[in-house]
């Protein structure tokens, strides 16, 4: 078999911070806190040059038909999908439209899998990700492990003093790790991945972490491919997670201080979930808690790494204009190195159903805020399209109900919307609706308004001419969301991981297609019920 090259590459800089769903200024709290909801944390690396011009060329949208079926079958002819002997999936999807390649790994793992006391370790890893390998990113791995084997029992006697109160050994202690961690920073080779990328044309290179998945993409052009192989393959092989682990851990700290602890709405985020789950891990945030941030340790990071970051557990999509045979082939040389090793098992605790309406109220320095939740199945239920729909019409921009009636009609707030999902959409979840009270009026006339609106959703049948727009919309929004090759490998991979088969992506379309007015009241009346409903307000405190 051949060998692949030995690459020296680049290890980058912080790749993190993601987004998710929100509009308007919750939306990018929110999901800050959540991947830091939704933290997803996105690691933010941009690069430009002539590819980025090339992504923007026109994609191939799907039609407008009373069927998804003649496009899903173009699709399957496309589609080429193979598993490795060691478990890993590969996705691959032909669009030959323009010399441009997509790439997004896929790690079946995030905030809902880290161990009780090291909340924030699979956001840590991912920002970790891309600080490189025992070849990537360093000078001399040798010299650089031994000061990093002395920094990591630094730390612990550091630890160690202050749980003593021996004041003047921590100092002492504290002045040798700054010593050694300068050396070892000397040996560093900082963004060199960044920078390879960077230089072969590549775009977009960045990470999200969110409470169910680690996800890593870029897009090259169609030359590339054997240069992608190489690059992420060996970011997983043999990553040394200990590289300025001490470094980012001030990072991540910083990044909560700015969305969680010092901002009102992350604050108010972070109290909602906390309280509309009691057991299900959706409760914690993926950015973690300060305290557990503060006690990861590198040895922490490289355990959770060992036992989630196996080849069983990460999914690939390659969409562009590739060849499947030669894809398969690269990956079998790169990929194929991995030792095929079991896959954790879950242990996600079940969320009993709520029996009672849970509110909370917070006074902070902020323009006063309503919080409403329901809890709702996973996204494998057979009503996500129904609550999809919802959603729609309740939430979907100017033309919605709750924008229509609270901010246009009534104007008791400035902004009202909602969605579906949150925090997460593979384990049952919540519908959660928001909104910016007006000047002039209180949170709780804004609860008035919406409990209005979701009442006559659930005792009056909604228009067929209603019905259809949210139809069109939701439709629309699918497909556009196809329409670039990063985002079809978004969405396929999505499918594949929480449904069982990227083949549901496309049988969605056709069961928004199928809901009924019936169904919208059905599911209504069964979601939106007092006991099942928790409630958050934010109002201002008087300095």
């Amino acid at each position: 078999m051949n060998q692949p090259s030995r690459l020296i590459l680049p290890a980058s800089n912080r790749i993190t911070i993601t987004l998710r769903r929100l509009s308007t200024i919750l939306m990018v709290m929110v999901i800050c806190w959540s991947g830091l909801l939704p933290d997803i944390a996105l690691a933010q690396t941009q690069i430009a040059n002539p590819l980025q011009r090339i992504l923007q060329l026109r994609r191939q949208t799907p039609p407008e038909t009373s069927s998804i079926q003649p496009y899903l079958d173009r699709v399957i002819e496309q589609l080429t999908e193979f598993r490795l002997d060691n478990g890993m999936k590969f996705i691959v999807l032909e669009r030959h439209q323009a010399p441009v390649v997509s790439f997004l790994t896929y790690a079946d793992v995030g905030g809902v899998d880290e161990p009780e006391g090291q909340t924030g370790v699979a956001h840590f890893l991912e920002h970790l990700a891309f600080k490189g390998t025992t070849r990537i990113g360093t000078t001399d791995y040798e010299a650089e492990k031994v000061l990093l084997d002395r920094l990591e029992e630094l730390d612990a006697e550091i630890r160690t003093a202050k749980a003593n109160g021996k004041e003047d050994t921590v100092v002492q202690l504290q002045t040798e790790f700054q010593q050694i961690e300068s050396q070892a920073d000397a040996l560093i080779k900082q963004n060199e991945l960044g920078q390879i990328v960077n230089q072969a044309g590549g775009v977009g290179l960045n990470a999200t972490t969110s409470a169910e998945a680690t996800k890593y993409f870029y897009s090259f052009p169609a030359n590339k491919l054997k240069l992608w192989m190489s690059l992420e393959s060996e970011r997983f092989l043999e990553p040394v997670l200990r590289r300025e682990f001490f470094k980012e851990k001030d990072v991540i700290l910083e990044e909560r201080r700015m969305r969680v602890d010092n901002s009102p709405i992350g604050t108010m985020v972070e109290n909602f979930v906390d309280r509309a789950f009691t057991v299900h891990p959706y409760r914690r945030p993926v950015i973690g808690y300060e305290e557990d941030i503060r006690n990861l340790t590198p040895e922490n990071v490289q355990n959770f790494f060992d036992t989630h970051y196996v080849p069983s557990n990460i999914t690939i999509a390659i969409v562009g204009d590739v060849d499947p045979a030669e894809v398969k082939r690269l990956a079998k040389i790169y990929f194929g190195r991995y030792q095929a090793r079991p896959k954790a098992a879950a242990n996600i605790q079940a969320e009993p159903p709520q029996q009672e309406t849970r509110e909370f109220t917070l006074e902070l320095p902020s323009q006063p805020w309503y919080l409403e939740g329901y809890h709702r199945p996973s996204i494998s239920h057979p009503d996500e399209a129904v609550y999809e729909i919802i959603s729609g019409l309740l939430s979907n921009g100017r033309t919605s109900r709750l924008y229509k009636s609270l901010v246009e009609q009534q104007r008791v707030a400035l902004n009202a919307q909602g969605f579906s999902g949150f925090p997460g959409d593979k384990y049952p979840n919540l519908m959660l609706f928001y909104a910016l009270t007006a000047p002039g009026h209180t949170v709780d006339e804004v609860a008035t308004a919406l409990g209005q609106e979701i009442e006559k959703l659930k005792a009056e049948p909604v228009t067929a001419a209603e019905l259809q727009r949210v139809k069109t919309q939701a439709r629309a929004s699918l497909l556009r969301s196809l329409n670039s090759n990063m985002g079809m490998a978004q969405q396929l991979l999505e499918a594949e991981v929480k449904t069982g088969s990227w083949r549901n992506l496309f049988q969605q379309l056709d069961n928004i297609s199928a809901v009924t007015t019936a169904d919208i009241q059905r599911v209504a009346q069964a979601t939106f019920r007092p006991e099942n409903r928790t409630i958050g307000k934010l109002l201002s405190k008087q300095e």
